[in-house]
């Protein structure tokens, strides 16, 4: 496991990504741990009826891969979380390949905190887009 950047050793442009195909398994486990079992993500015939036309993944799922990329790669472990912001721009289904992309964009030396632009992305279209405000530990 990575020990994670400090935040003196960050530079405004870094980036990080994560690629993950949804599966079934994905869905069901995210529905079971948010208890979010909106039919339009765990019911095949009602989400056939809908505007989509089948099952999607939560919205919130993609956001979590976001979280992932932050608490692991970049800053990583020992970030702190502060803020999300979130726009939903497009839907994702089981077998999609989602790229999640975090760039740093401005950092606050007086409290360790940085900011990243953060997006999700399906074959190269944005379905998730916003920006993450962290606390970083420093090096001393």
């Amino acid at each position: 496991m990575s020990q994670g950047y400090r935040f003196e050793t960050l530079e405004v442009g870094m980036q990080a990504t994560f690629r993950k195909t949804i599966t079934e398994a994905d869905i069901v486990n995210f529905a079971g741990v948010s208890s979010d079992f909106n039919p339009i993500h765990v019911d095949e015939e009602f989400a056939s009826q809908t505007q989509f036309k089948g099952r999607i993944a939560h919205g919130m799922l993609s956001a979590a891969y976001i979280s992932a990329v932050l608490g692991m790669q970049s800053p990583g472990p020992g970030a702190i979380y502060l803020d999300q912001s979130l726009s939903f721009r497009g839907s994702v289904r089981i077998g999609d390949s989602l790229l999640v992309r975090v760039e740093l964009i401005d950092l606050r030396p007086d409290k360790n905190i940085v900011t990243f632009s953060t997006s999700c992305l399906v074959k190269g279209k944005p379905v998730v887009t916003g920006e993450a405000v962290v606390m970083v530990p420093s090096q001393g």
